[in-house]
């Protein structure tokens, strides 16, 4: 069993952690107001995760939620003190190796006023619009019909009208 990579962000009223794990299985999540319990079986060797943490400052377990995707496992944790700033996930002051700070959604929010629509709120909306039809995700990419037509060649920096005949040329799409 080993500790599944993950990273966090912190917002005005929720903290997100992100479990990367592809193809989780047996997902358990457990919210405890000081404690959060990651557990799962995941990626191409059906590895065993586990993740055991206490926290640096108190959640509503009631109201944090997580989503499983097919890449990870994003937990949000409702803050229990909103608008107080967490300078680190944990408790303890020690580095984890498989801990790191999500600086892609990081967003130094103490200086923003303007936030119109809460992080969990935010969050909430997007699990509950993910996925199109059959579960599949919808990536917006309408209107490929025809495509075949449309793809080009390349044959010694020539293009060339791809056509349903066979060609030399490997085609660029």
């Amino acid at each position: 069993m080993q500790p599944a990579t993950a990273k966090w962000y912190d917002r005005r009223d929720s903290v997100f952690i992100e479990f990367l794990v592809e193809d989780s299985k047996d997902v358990q999540v457990k919210f405890e107001t000081s404690k959060l319990d990651f557990c799962c079986v995941g990626g191409i060797e059906n590895l065993k995760h586990q993740n055991e943490l206490e926290l640096f400052d108190s959640i509503n377990p009631q109201e944090s939620k997580y989503r499983r995707t097919d890449r990870s496992v994003l937990c949000c944790l409702k803050k229990a003190k909103a608008g107080v700033a967490w300078p680190r996930l944990t408790k303890d002051k020690a580095k984890f190796q498989w801990l790191g700070v999500d600086f892609n959604n990081w967003k130094d929010w103490e200086d923003d006023s303007d936030e119109d629509l809460s992080s969990f709120d935010k969050f909430s909306e997007m699990m509950n619009t993910m996925g199109g039809e059959d579960g599949m995700p919808d990536l917006g990419m309408g209107g490929m019909e025809g495509l075949e037509e449309k793809c080009q060649t390349w044959s010694n920096g020539n293009v060339y009208k791809a056509h349903k005949t066979e060609s030399k040329a490997p085609k660029v799409c």
